[in-house]
């Protein structure tokens, strides 16, 4: 199911729009549905609840309304694995480098919360080299619970070797070490 507010809609309705879909979210995990939401953007979002509930008198940087990402918020936390019914998982994309103060602070406002960062790299897509991750930016935190220790170890060697490299060289590096081996469990076990 696909449900989407367009730029050609008020701000009024992504804000309503936002809550009926997080709301529905809720009610299909509660019901013991495994549900995943690609949020793009968050930062959009943010805009349309500043512009639509600000006003609380409390201004922060960047012209953000203090009370104006509480929703938001809200929503991003929602993500979460039931013990008893079904799961939510989100993820959202963030505006940042955009030279706004306020796309600034709402990255910032949400750096903290996700399990995990996906940051893409311009100059890599500008090469057409795919995927275009810039991988020493990039990471997973509990990654300790996602792989036994003797792959972490291989992991966190490996994450080392490429910060030291310029991105275009280390992601061309991974391509090519990935093709000669059928699972990661095979290429990890040669980074020993």
């Amino acid at each position: 199911e696909v449900i989407a507010s367009s730029n050609d809609q008020d701000l009024e309705t992504h804000v309503r729009l936002s809550r009926l879909i997080i709301d529905r979210c809720r009610r299909l995990v509660e019901s013991g549905k495994d549900v995943f939401v690609l949020l793009d953007s968050i930062t959009r979002v943010a805009r349309a609840f500043n512009s639509v509930h600000g006003g609380s008198g409390r201004t922060m940087t960047g012209g953000v309304d203090a009370r104006a990402l509480e929703i938001p918020r809200k929503i991003f936390a929602s993500a979460r694995k039931t013990e008893e019914a079904g799961s939510l998982t989100i993820i959202a994309t963030a505006l940042i480098d955009t030279g706004s103060r306020m796309d600034e602070l709402i990255f910032q406002e949400f750096k903290g919360t996700g399990n995990m960062e996906l940051v893409l790299d311009r100059k890599l897509a500008e090469r057409r080299i795919y995927p275009a991750i810039d991988i020493p930016k990039s990471g997973t935190r509990k990654e300790e619970l996602l792989f036994p220790p003797q792959h972490l170890d291989a992991i966190h060697k490996l994450r080392r070797t490429m910060t030291d490299m310029n991105p275009i060289d280390a992601m061309e590096t991974i391509k090519q070490a990935l093709d000669k081996f059928k699972t990661n469990e095979e290429f990890l076990s040669t980074l020993k």
